[in-house]
């Protein structure tokens, strides 16, 4: 029902400025995480959000770190992989490990979660994302070089694919029994930025087969996908792969018209970080109103900054006050239905107002 919006924080960036604690210790250090959250509660209290759980600074990287490639958490910027492809050769010695859970990194963030959760036990089971998808695992694991590989060995890409989406797969299975979570059918999604780089008929070839087994391997019913880099042209796979959400992120080559006219299922639309940056807070609160107008399933609204709390104020009040007035007119609209098929007993047929 209702205009929905989403709000989320830059973790890392934003409690690290109101805290003093880096972007290291939001890795390792458990205490340190404790007082950064502590910190943050009172701007969660004047935004009127709840406070949030400590929890570890999300990474993309637990998986691709199992495989051997080295992470560097530097003390105040973002964790960076670094590939272990050197040439295409090395495609062919590529090996899972014996024991997912038993390798450096993951024993070590999952040593810092112990610590964390006896400080702070509503912290949750979380050591970083679950995965990337299976175009940016083999960039991850071979660095741009991967893209002219399509071209010069299609063979070993798809070696390459098909050991990222089975080891993937299995860290995710791993990683779920070590905190004793059973894989059941359900929603769910993939993250794959980099898979747009791929011209449509590459896509098909190396895009499709890969997330279609993604997909079916985590069981998911309800499809969703997050992918910053497609086209206009590559928006009819979705509807190939049965997605039924698509995030665009901060992609810049999809216009809301664009996902308006094209997108073959639900779409997602954001505030981009540039906009928060470069508007004023009524500029913002218009850009809210007109992005809610091209009828998309939310509106993300982050924060990275604790400069940004005036804007972020206005933009989550005038967020609220939209919901509540399409809540209202759903409510209004389903009592008159009722009242048009003669009382409580027609079902409560409502329908969602556009925008």
């Amino acid at each position: 029902m209702g205009c929905k919006f989403n709000f989320s924080i830059n973790t890392a960036a934003l409690l690290s400025e109101i805290s003093g604690v880096t972007y290291y210790q939001l890795h390792f250090d458990a205490p340190a995480i404790v007082r950064a959250y502590e910190s943050f509660n009172p701007l969660a209290e004047r935004l009127g959000i709840p406070p949030a759980c400590p929890s570890m600074a999300g990474f993309g990287y637990a998986h691709v770190s199992t495989l051997g490639a080295e992470v560097i958490f530097p003390e105040n910027s973002e964790p960076k992989p670094r590939p272990i492809i050197g040439k295409p050769e090395d495609i062919d010695n590529l090996r899972e490990p014996d024991d997912y859970i038993d390798t450096p990194l993951v024993r070590r963030k999952l040593s810092v979660l112990a610590e964390l959760q006896k400080i702070s036990p509503e912290a949750r089971n979380r050591i970083g994302h679950e995965m990337e998808g299976p175009v940016t695992t083999a960039v991850l694991l071979m660095g741009q070089e991967f893209f002219t590989l399509l071209y010069d060995d299609p063979g070993r890409a798809h070696k390459l694919l098909d050991f990222c989406t089975e080891s993937a797969l299995n860290y995710h299975a791993a990683i779920n029994r070590c905190f004793n979570n059973e894989q059941s059918p359900g929603p769910g999604g993939i993250p794959d930025d980099f898979a747009g780089l791929l011209s449509p008929n590459f896509f098909k070839e190396f895009v499709v087969p890969y997330w279609e087994r993604v997909y079916q391997g985590l069981e998911i019913t309800k499809r969703s996908l997050h992918s910053e880099l497609l086209k206009v042209n590559h928006l009819p796979f979705l509807s190939d792969l049965h997605i039924s959400s698509y995030d665009p992120g901060a992609n810049q080559f999809l216009s809301p018209e664009a996902l308006s006219e094209n997108c073959p299922c639900d779409f997602k639309l954001r505030l981009q970080e540039w906009d928060i940056d470069n508007y004023s807070a009524d500029e913002l609160v218009e850009r809210y109103h007109h992005l809610q107008s091209y009828n998309p399933s939310s509106v993300s609204i982050t924060m990275k900054s604790i400069v940004q709390e005036p804007k972020i104020y206005a933009l989550l009040e005038a967020a609220r006050k939209r919901e509540e007035e399409e809540n209202r007119i759903e409510r209004c609209a389903a009592r008159g239905n009722r009242s048009a098929f003669g009382g409580s007993d027609a079902g409560g047929l409502t329908g969602r107002i556009a925008t």
